[in-house]
């Protein structure tokens, strides 16, 4: 079974042993409730460094839904279960008051990347991940942390703020995983009817599909928006956005004439789900 740490005191005495045998450490982070996504992350990180900690800490900071927060599924016994399949040596799981104690009062804001798309769509979102990410990245004293691309924006964030703040954590970014039929794996997959579950690959590939036409030259406008209909058409409830924007800043793109990506997040029998690729 894996080592599960949940204080911080705890972490930070750990970490103190590897580095004074002169480990490499990685962290993953994550808020639990893991699938194959997160444990390509683990796998990862494992190659990559002498020692893994991966982070299961549902954030409070990062939901502006208190529902959303509420139903957030905490299946610790399961993930230590699947991680310990992995080879990581140890889970940082704190309770909350662990990671903002009594008086706790400061804030992370990365401004512009963080503004747009799923920053318009959930006030204070990315202050929250900006606020734990920094917090986790000191109490680890990771040299490499691993975040997967289906964040896309979280990871564009992460990546400024890391630059921004001189850190010295190197941040890698990994491959979206995706089930045979092309849906990106999430936790919130689970909480799909099976009629549902059959209509949610239809993002992916309506995105796939607006990639090409983007790459052929075709009308963005137009392209565009045949992909938001073709989302509606197969049966998703409501779209959030679905957009081109530059790779990196997430800047609106008029013209396919940078290094771009296709964002989206929309709804679907009462989930949430969101996907990008690259074009």
């Amino acid at each position: 079974m894996v080592e599960i740490l949940r204080t911080v005191a705890a972490l930070k005495a750990r970490v103190q042993e590897w580095k004074a045998a002169g480990a490499s450490i990685g962290v993953v982070p994550t808020m639990g409730a893991l699938h194959d996504g997160h444990l390509s992350l683990a796998r990862a990180a494992r190659a990559g460094v002498d020692r893994v900690v991966v982070t299961i800490f549902v954030n409070p900071k990062q939901f502006n839904n208190p529902d959303d927060l509420k139903k957030y599924p905490r299946t610790l016994e399961a993930d230590a279960a699947l991680l310990g399949t992995v080879g990581v040596d140890a889970i940082f799981a704190p309770d909350p008051a662990e990671v903002y104690p009594p008086g706790f009062a400061t804030t992370i804001s990365v401004s512009g990347v963080s503004e747009p798309l799923e920053g318009a769509h959930r006030p204070g979102h990315f202050d929250g991940v900006a606020t734990v990410v920094t917090k986790l990245f000191g109490m680890t004293r990771a040299d490499r942390a691993w975040f997967g691309q289906k964040d896309w924006q979280q990871l564009q964030v992460v990546l400024r703020l890391v630059a921004d703040l001189n850190l010295k954590v190197e941040v890698v970014g990994a491959e979206t995983v995706r089930d045979a039929d092309g849906l990106a794996l999430s936790s919130r997959n689970a909480r799909l009817s099976e009629e549902a579950r059959g209509i949610a690959p239809s993002l992916y590939w309506a995105l796939q599909s607006a990639a090409g036409d983007i790459r052929d030259g075709e009308p963005l406008d137009e392209v565009l928006e045949e992909a938001r209909e073709a989302v509606l058409g197969a049966g998703f409830d409501k779209i959030e956005y679905l957009e081109l924007r530059t790779a990196a800043m997430l800047d609106p793109m008029t013209r396919f004439d940078a290094p771009a990506r296709l964002l989206a997040a929309a709804w679907l029998d009462g989930v949430r789900l969101i996907d990008n690729i690259p074009v």
